[in-house]
């Protein structure tokens, strides 16, 4: 590429024909460094376009209505590589779009739709995302173009070595040396074994693949084993074993180098057969793959980043939008605190808007598989008809809600609010996906025990054998298939802006996995859609009680005369909040930062009725381990764990397997008191 290609195809190209929108985007864009020029007209844009370009900045008027033919034969002549972007200045609409221009922006494909009147940050902003995709296209064609001539080399290699050898099949040595040659310059190494003698040939680059700086003497299958890497030796091994009847040699391995250094080979080989069947030789090359392998581990951690880059953006964008009415509330409460009813309006905002950001933790949470369960054996019929009522008003009086469960339904391990929570999750998302369908709507929620055999789970991750299956039906518009493979991803939805986060499922998938089950989903565009929940069958008694119903009904309990709460939290400013709401209850505090001080005092004679401690610590002993312990000091000690996130799966999710009560942070002063009610088992006061 010149230097003057290189040049435009870094540029924004701007064309606003009208007014000084134009001049103005230039002159923002330039002391924002980037480069810009500005288009007169169509005619213009293309023939840059032609020329170079890494985005363009038009106003919605300068396309037309329709758009230039021009322009879409264009982009429709796209290499695979690129998908051209596009910022578009749109006028502020009052109503819906119409129908030929949301057509022409759906034409244009990569589009950032910005509504006039905008700010200098915000078209900086949306100029530097779309060069920085440009550049990732860039760079994705010279990959492209590195492996279609590394491709047509090793092609132009094999091309000329067959070649060779139907030609010089009578002059072995002069065709060994040529295609010694030819293998070299494709970075092979060739070698051939005479079964009969025990003699073997070899170029140089085989030996030096191996590390060797000059040709060895000697070269035999043991030679060759003693440099494969311990973790492969087994698989070359049997690769070894089976050449006699297959009459191949085909294996990818590691081998220590005598530097030490480890590198990925290939290695094929065919076998020569005399008259009598008898195996006489046999020949192959040798290729060096550690930069191909190097490459594709490179383009897989890339579309690692990928994926974590659209969780964080969407996080960040979630976050931040409940950020503004905590930050902005508490900012004019602050400025005005004698203004009481102000004050209570934007404390009650800024609660609301820090409960939406606990659920928007809680599913991701649930989609990562780092939620904390409280599993139960249980009939899940029993959980669908207690909370029967509230999925109808989920869905609301327009859309008929059946219910068609197996009466002989075997039980199921799950954690009770997990599964209303994810079966609740599907009911709204059935809901919204009929929305404006004509006609009778219906969503239909059925249970059934199934037998999925080895075929079945093959590609599920889970053992065959009896299940549990739970679906929700509904007749909306069905998902198309080139989405129905994201519907699991964090952040991925179908509904318009601001009507989902793109979380529900993801947590439903996160649930299902955490019960050591699947989902699976199928759709028909135009005939609706199925999710199919699979819960292994337990085969443990079901327990009489479930859901946390009981808690949340238990009435506020402040504190008896002198009763103390032993108090472990290693960051100052919860445990801060922490002492003053159960200061408030009228408890007591004793204060430890980590597990050894409350040891300290547990192993003391002072007066403590409960243990109230995070799970997740430093100094080597979580809250877990800690609670373990304080019951073998004191025996009979009442304990309440609190933790917004279990950090190493491994060690469980299931906080002291079940066992010990856990309140999930964030949590208020009263439910607080509730849990710590629940625990001590004293009457409220």
């Amino acid at each position: 590429m010149t230097a003057s290609s290189a040049q435009d195809e870094a540029r924004i190209l701007i064309l606003a024909p009208r007014g000084r929108d134009a001049a103005v985007a230039e002159q923002v864009l330039g002391r924002a460094g980037t480069q810009a020029a500005i288009c007169a007209d169509l005619a213009g844009l293309m023939d840059a376009l032609r020329a170079g370009a890494a985005a363009a900045l038009v106003t919605e008027e300068a396309l037309g209505e329709t758009g230039p033919p021009a322009l879409f034969a264009w982009l429709d002549a796209q290499p695979a590589w690129s998908d051209f972007p596009f910022i578009v200045l749109a006028t502020r609409q009052l109503g819906h779009r119409s129908p030929r221009a949301s057509q022409l922006l759906a034409r244009l494909g990569n589009v950032v739709l910005l509504e006039r009147p905008i700010n200098a940050e915000t078209l900086v902003s949306a100029t530097a995302a779309a060069l920085r995709a440009r550049r990732r296209q860039y760079q994705a064609r010279e990959r492209l173009l590195e492996r279609e001539r590394d491709r047509e080399q090793l092609r132009l290699a094999n091309e000329g070595l067959e070649r060779r050898v139907t030609e010089r099949t009578r002059e072995v040595e002069t065709a060994h040396e040529t295609l010694a040659f030819a293998l070299d310059a494709a970075g092979m190494g060739s070698w051939d074994l005479d079964y009969v003698t025990g003699a073997s040939r070899r170029s140089p680059r085989f030996d030096t693949v191996f590390g060797y700086d000059a040709p060895q003497s000697f070269w035999n299958r043991e030679t060759f084993l003693a440099h494969v890497a311990d973790e492969d030796r087994a698989g070359v091994e049997r690769a070894f074993s089976t050449v006699g009847q297959t009459g191949q040699l085909d294996l990818e391995c590691r081998i220590r180098r005598v530097d030490g250094a480890v590198r990925w080979i290939a290695l094929r080989g065919q076998v020569k057969y005399d008259a009598a069947g008898t195996a006489t030789r046999i020949a192959g090359i040798l290729m060096d793959r550690t930069d191909q392998h190097v490459t594709e581990e490179a383009l897989r951690q890339a579309q690692k980043m990928e994926a974590i880059g659209q969780l964080t953006g969407g996080v960040a964008h979630d976050f931040n939008n409940l950020l503004t009415v905590i930050v902005g509330g508490l900012d004019m409460v602050l400025r005005r605190p004698e203004q009481v009813d102000r004050v209570k309006r934007l404390a009650e905002a800024a609660m609301g808007a820090a409960r939406r950001g606990e659920q928007l933790t809680q599913q991701l949470l649930a989609f990562s598989r780092r939620q904390m369960l409280r599993p139960q054996t249980l009939n899940p019929n029993r959980l669908l008809l207690d909370f029967r009522p509230l999925a109808e008003r989920a869905a609301g009086g327009a859309v008929e809600l059946a219910f068609d469960l197996d009466p002989a339904l075997d039980p199921i391990r799950i954690d009770p609010a997990q599964f209303e929570a994810a079966v609740l999750n599907l009911i709204v998302n059935a809901r919204d996906a009929m929305e404006g369908t004509p006609g009778h709507t219906r969503i239909a929620v059925t249970s059934r025990n199934v037998h999925l055999g080895t075929g079945a789970v093959a590609e599920k991750a889970v053992a065959p054998g009896p299940y549990v299956l739970v679906s929700v039906t509904d007749t909306g518009a069905g998902i198309p298939p080139d989405k129905l493979q994201r519907v699991f991803e964090p952040f991925f939805t179908t509904k318009e802006v601001g009507k989902g986060t793109g979380l529900g499922l993801s947590q439903v998938y996160g649930f299902i996995r955490s019960a050591n089950g699947f989902v699976d989903i199928a759709s028909a565009v135009g005939a609706g859609t199925t999710v199919n929940l699979y819960f292994p069958r337990s085969t443990d008694p079901a327990d009489e009680e479930t859901g946390a119903g009981a808690l949340r009904t238990i009435p506020l309990r402040r504190a008896g005369e002198g009763e103390t709460v032993l108090l472990v939290e290693d960051d100052e400013q919860v445990l801060g909040m922490a002492v003053e709401s159960l200061e408030e209850l009228r408890y007591r505090v004793i204060i430890a930062r980590n597990a050894a001080e409350a040891l300290a005092h547990l192993r003391g004679v002072e007066r403590i009725d409960i243990l109230f401690s995070d799970v997740v610590m430093p100094g080597g002993m979580n809250g877990s381990q800690l609670a373990v312990e304080a019951q073998r000091v004191r025996p009979g000690i009442k304990v309440l764990l609190t933790s917004g996130y279990v950090a190493n799966l491994d060690e469980g999710q299931m906080i002291g397997h079940g066992e010990l009560p856990v309140l999930n942070k964030p949590y208020r002063r009263d439910e607080l008191a509730r849990s710590l009610r629940l625990v001590l088992g004293g009457e409220g006061r």
